[in-house]
């Protein structure tokens, strides 16, 4: 059997002010066909991994393609999109004739004059292989599932824990459902159901986590061949957005909407308690500063990469400074500018510097302070989802009036401690950790933290979502009229 697979990632927030071209690309993953490297999974590209480790043994011809995927942010441009849409589907072309398409893709892509990324590219791919291949993706779950990407799949896998710790999973469970469509041993039934609403849903903790963990059960039910549920992005202004239940049935349709309709009425039922308790930055100091455990990890949800905000707001960090905190650490903060001068004054040395609120009113004003720069290094990575690395480029960790702040050259989410204790900073002793994420960072830092709190903070994620200037979602939807 001739297997080609390739991946092409990105999730945008159509509200955040950086435009998202080829060298965001690039910058984070860009492989052409063929070159993806050995030594580990890359976050977007699980298929690809998963037959490797499985696809000989099964006597299979794999067939890699690109490989690219960049840091959530703002609208793709037309440009990079098309140039990297065609790449792929040149090495498709180039593979055929093929048996099987196995895609990495996200499922919240939005570019220039295309809201439906996904569903663009595997309509191409569909009319390419025709009808008799077998076409398949792994998505993440915050994807907007369009009614083309379900019409032009024979089967869309979504990872169904958050934070991804299960893209493998994920991966191996498309190809054994691809495999036995091959085969002719299952016929794949759709069955979608729109939950007409926004919702956060963190599998770290109830409801959520039973939930999940009973998503498992269901896929053993009888005619069952796997469930995922399309949380959404609440931040990609699209027709599609919001939480759907997409559930695959063997031949018939009817266990599948069933099963579908059921899940989607006990997440409508759940909906108030999904939603995501934010505090104050003062209260979450206040409770730091109250004593007891420590540390205290705080999210700085609104300023998530992740998510496609710029990373760089200062909002907590000048509250920190303001209130005379210290045994706090704060990262990743992206400033490449306030990088390259640490890196030129070196290690010991103390300068006035600039810090974070550079790239729009969301991220706040930059702060001007006397920092004491304690660590460097060169192309750091850290420690990323499911045993993946994730690049922070060059950093420093300079002192801040008492806060250490790591800066990061390369835009990205904090993941694990470890981007900090690379550069000597234990976090584990500190009384405030500031985690620039929404939700991912969960997995890893649990292990520290005393006890974690969500910060409402001003971003290009604020969870504020009745003042996001929607345009394209369908309404009602709720919390939103």
């Amino acid at each position: 059997m001739r297997v080609f697979t390739a991946s092409l990632s990105c999730e945008t927030n159509t509200f955040a002010p950086l435009p998202t071209g080829m060298a965001a690309f690039r910058e984070r993953v860009y492989y052409p066909k063929g070159t993806h490297p050995s030594d580990g999974m890359l976050h977007c590209a699980g298929p690809l991994w998963a037959l490797r480790q499985r696809g000989v043994s099964l006597g299979w011809e794999l067939i890699e393609g690109l490989v690219a995927s960049a840091m959530p942010g703002g609208t793709v441009t037309r440009a990079a999109y098309e140039a990297l849409r065609d790449e792929l589907l040149a090495d498709l072309r180039a593979a055929m004739p093929v048996d099987m398409v196995l895609l990495g893709l996200h499922g919240a892509m939005v570019a220039d004059g295309y809201d439906d990324c996904e569903g663009d590219l595997l309509r191409l791919v569909r009319e390419m292989v025709g009808p008799g291949a077998v076409v398949g993706a792994a998505l993440d779950p915050h994807c907007h599932l369009s009614a083309e990407m379900v019409a032009q799949a024979d089967l869309l896998v979504c990872f169904k824990e958050y934070p991804h710790t299960d893209i493998l999973e994920c991966a191996h469970q498309l190809i054994d459902l691809c495999a036995a469509k091959a085969a002719g041993r299952i016929r794949p039934v759709a069955s979608v159901v729109d939950c007409r609403m926004i919702a956060v849903m963190h599998s770290s903790r109830e409801p959520m986590r039973s939930f999940v963990d009973r998503l498992h059960v269901e896929e053993r039910g009888p005619g069952i061949l796997s469930v995922s549920i399309a949380h959404g992005f609440p931040w990609g202004d699209v027709a599609d957005m919001g939480t759907q239940v997409l559930v695959y049935s063997d031949a018939e349709a009817a266990p599948g909407e069933l099963l579908a309709r059921r899940l989607a009425d006990e997440l409508i039922g759940l909906r108030s308690q999904l939603r995501e308790e934010c505090v104050s930055i003062d209260v979450a100091i206040d409770a730091a500063l109250a004593g007891g455990s420590w540390p205290l990890v705080l999210a700085d949800s609104a300023d998530n990469a992740g998510g496609g905000a710029p990373g760089d707001s200062t909002f907590i960090l000048r509250r920190l400074l303001e209130r005379g905190v210290s045994q706090a650490a704060l990262g990743p903060l992206w400033d490449p500018m306030a990088v390259r001068l640490a890196f030129e004054a070196g290690e010991g040395a103390s300068l006035p510097m600039r810090i974070g609120g550079k790239v729009a009113a969301v991220s706040g004003q930059p702060l001007d302070a006397l920092c004491r720069v304690l660590a460097l290094k060169r192309d750091m990575l850290m420690s990323g989802l499911a045993g993946t690395k994730a690049p922070l480029g060059d950093c420093a960790l300079i002192d801040v009036e008492g806060v250490q702040v790591v800066l990061a050259s390369v835009r990205c989410q904090g993941l694990d401690p470890d981007l900090f204790i690379q550069l000597g900073c234990d976090p584990a002793g500190l009384q405030i950790v500031v985690v620039k994420s929404s939700q991912h960072f969960y997995a890893a830092f649990a292990k520290i933290a005393a006890r974690t709190l969500y910060v409402d903070t001003p971003g290009a994620l604020s969870m504020q979502l009745a003042a996001l200037p929607y345009r394209k979602i369908q309404r009602p939807k709720w919390p939103l009229a």
